[in-house]
């Protein structure tokens, strides 16, 4: 996934739903039509995160943008509103780059909106440097914040009933590592300022994503909530805005040259939300809206247990939590 502010994300809830592409949002989030059905992505002001609201909006979700920048939240809303004609768009503030921000996101939403049926966490950032809390960005945002995030509003999605938890990884995590010596001493997975640091960290925040959703997964078991991880292909997106200038010379022309389009990039993340059918698959990775089997790191249940509790210890949260 190569779709980065931000630290942000979107929130959604439709009465409705319309007909899903041509059906499945109304029959699998909200069946009858007075079921109010809401859902929340991370950073829906640009890239995939921006397709995804606008289409989800379009069947009549409630859309909430989750997002840092509020003026591009703001325009983003007022874009999706015009083109779908909703006006159950709104937005919410969202650092995933703060433990803070994090929480009182969670509080507010939490007293907003009385159902969730649908997390999308969809922000990743590529960027050298820390998080309000210290620690490194890419661990921090693309990991950590959708981790306390999502454990923060698991209640709530578990009251629906049937709600996913839908979180954007990337093929990259094939390349990823996970060093917990260096994570608890340092607080990160890999930094530096040249091309393969900012890649390698990245891969690493990527491989978490994936370990998150199957031990997620493995928590989830008995009840009727699901979660899928996504490679949305490699879209062409903002992924590359805080790195330097030597960087996105590197970065910009490959993107143009083979990256898909957001709307593009959507269309699996979409399908992990919208497919009847695809609960018995909870835990797996998915691409091309299709399941695809992970390379034996991905799929590391030991590794995956122990991310969740050194997550957990980092966030603050506890055992039971």
């Amino acid at each position: 996934h190569t779709d980065g502010d931000d630290r942000a994300g979107l929130v959604g809830r439709g009465s409705g739903w319309g007909g899903l592409a041509q059906g499945h949002l109304g029959t699998r989030l909200g069946g009858a039509g007075d079921r109010t059905s809401n859902l929340q992505v991370t950073r829906g002001n640009t890239g995939i995160g921006r397709a995804t609201a606008l289409r989800l909006a379009g069947l009549g979700a409630r859309v909430v943008l989750a997002c840092r920048n509020q003026d591009k939240a703001r325009e983003a809303a007022c874009h999706i509103q015009r083109v779908t004609g909703s006006t159950d768009v709104v937005y919410m503030l969202l650092d995933l780059g703060s433990f803070r921000s994090v929480r009182s996101f969670a509080e507010s939403f939490l007293k907003a909106e009385k159902r969730l049926d649908l997390l999308i966490n969809n922000a990743g950032l590529v960027a050298h440097g820390r998080t309000e809390d210290g620690f490194g960005i890419e661990f921090g945002v693309n990991h950590l914040g959708h981790f306390l995030l999502t454990n923060l509003l698991l209640e709530r999605l578990q009251e629906g009933g049937g709600g996913r938890v839908v979180t954007l990884s990337s093929i990259a995590y094939r390349w990823g590592h996970i060093d917990f010596q260096a994570l608890l001493e340092r607080k990160d997975l890999g930094t530096g300022w040249f091309s393969w640091q900012f890649f390698s960290a990245y891969c690493n925040s990527k491989l978490c994503n994936v370990l998150f959703t199957l031990h997620l997964a493995k928590r989830l078991q008995g009840s009727k909530v699901t979660c899928y991880s996504v490679h949305p292909g490699v879209v062409r997106t903002e992924l590359s805005r805080y790195v330097g200038l030597w960087q996105k010379v590197f970065i910009e022309p490959i993107a143009r040259l083979l990256f898909l389009d957001p709307a593009t990039g959507a269309q699996t993340t979409l399908h992990c939300a919208l497919q009847e059918g695809i609960e018995p698959f909870s835990g797996r990775h998915f691409s091309c809206c299709a399941v695809e089997e992970l390379t034996p790191r991905g799929r590391d249940h030991a590794v995956a247990q122990r991310l969740w509790e050194v997550s957990e210890q980092l966030c603050g949260l506890s055992s039971t939590s």
